[in-house]
């Protein structure tokens, strides 16, 4: 159980698992908790590009993650239509020495594993699963959370991360009781062996296919031996939730082979199982935290997926974060602060551009049209070279 010294987290997602790692690597005794009362490993694929993967490999997780990535050597965006390449980005070598960083793709639940692992073994780190952090006070010596197990309790801490998601009640607590907003788009996942799709399909790329209306992404994963898949679409089914069950007959009649490429839809044919949700995000919040509280990843600034940037951001806050703490232990306020104004423009400037990728990827008409005017004139490495801003970060 945590000491009054301790640095709580609320919430064992990827964000709280890593701002754990960060901060016991710095010194710090560290208590998670997580009301879930055991930590599944669900979820779809994730890309881990350069600005997450750097912060992952500097926590000592190298040996632990290469069995589980995939590199890819390139973005390949192309036509629902026709299935025509429009635009490619090289990944691979070129972005692991552009960034001094790999880029990579993983499956959720193997990253999450990698990260609960190195958690337990740490000794300065306690896991407490089925329990829920609800509120919290504060005092010029710390931290008070009450939580919630079989009965409710209270625990001092230093300082308290409210790493606890989209729907994060201790934001509410913090003073925003503005709900997430529907993107009016929902998101279906599946993941099929690599010998269920062609070989151009299962090659180690990331494929990204923009039509009207729709996108679909597919890459693999498990080291090339499930392919993982995300079609997204326009809808108004907008229930919370992360794996409500999905008809590949409904997923297939929404990429209808008059807009669709026979490939394309093949891919959308090969799975027999699909899991869908519905994509929220939040405005840009100019208050993360009070006193020694603050928030993190997407409790702080959920964003939809048009950037693959989600994860990436939770890790980049966990490193920041740690760094300030360590900077000023004993002024853990003051940290939470500079870290805040450390993170706060990067990732509304992330959230505003995956809000952006979201309308361009959906274009249709004469939009659609120029999107692909646009994206036909950009060469090999001025795709790349767009996003140095997001992949080039460090964490100074």
């Amino acid at each position: 159980m945590a000491s009054s010294r301790s640095v709580i987290i609320a919430g064992a997602g990827i964000g709280g698992l890593t701002a754990a790692l960060a901060l016991a690597q710095r010194g710090f005794p560290v208590a998670v908790f997580d009301q879930a009362q055991r930590l599944e490993e669900a979820g779809a694929g994730l890309q881990l590009s350069p600005n997450a993967s750097r912060i992952l490999l500097a926590l000592g997780l190298g040996r632990r993650l290469q069995p589980q990535v995939v590199v890819p050597e390139e973005l390949r965006v192309r036509d629902a239509r026709t299935a025509r390449v429009l635009a490619r980005a090289p990944f691979g070598a070129t972005a692991a020495e552009r960034y001094d960083a790999p880029y990579w793709v993983i499956h959720r639940g193997d990253l999450q594993t990698v990260l609960l692992d190195a958690v337990r073994e740490h000794p300065d780190i306690a896991l407490v699963l089925g329990t829920r952090v609800e509120n919290f006070t504060q005092d010029s010596e710390g931290v008070t959370i009450t939580a919630r197990a079989a009965r409710p309790f209270e625990q001092r801490g230093l300082a308290l991360i409210a790493a606890d998601g989209l729907w994060s009640s201790l934001r509410e607590r913090i003073g925003d009781r503005q709900t997430p907003r529907f993107a009016r788009h929902t998101a279906w996942r599946a993941l099929v062996p690599a010998d269920a799709v062609i070989p151009d399909q299962r090659a180690p790329a990331i494929d990204l296919w923009l039509g009207s209306n729709a996108h679909l992404v597919h890459y693999p994963v498990r080291s090339g031996a499930l392919i993982n898949i995300i079609a997204i679409i326009r809808d108004d089914w907008r229930e919370p939730g992360w794996s409500a069950p999905g008809e590949r007959a409904d997923i297939l009649s929404r990429y209808p082979a008059a807009a669709w490429s026979p490939a394309a839809r093949a891919v959308l044919a090969a799975p027999r199982h699909w899991a869908k949700w519905a994509l929220y995000d939040r405005a840009p919040l100019a208050h993360w935290g009070q006193g020694a509280v603050t928030l993190l990843g997407d409790a702080a600034h959920p964003m939809l997926p048009y950037l693959a940037q989600g994860a990436a951001m939770a890790i980049e806050d966990a490193a920041v974060l740690a760094q300030r703490l360590a900077d000023t232990p004993h002024d853990p306020a003051g940290a939470m602060r500079r870290y805040e104004r450390q993170r706060q423009r990067r990732t509304a400037r992330t959230q505003r551009a995956a809000r952006r990728n979201g309308t361009i990827y959906h274009m249709a008409g004469p939009g659609a049209f120029l999107r692909m005017l646009a994206l036909t004139a950009m060469g090999r490495h001025r795709l790349l070279t767009s996003y140095d801003w997001l992949y080039g970060w460090k964490a100074a």
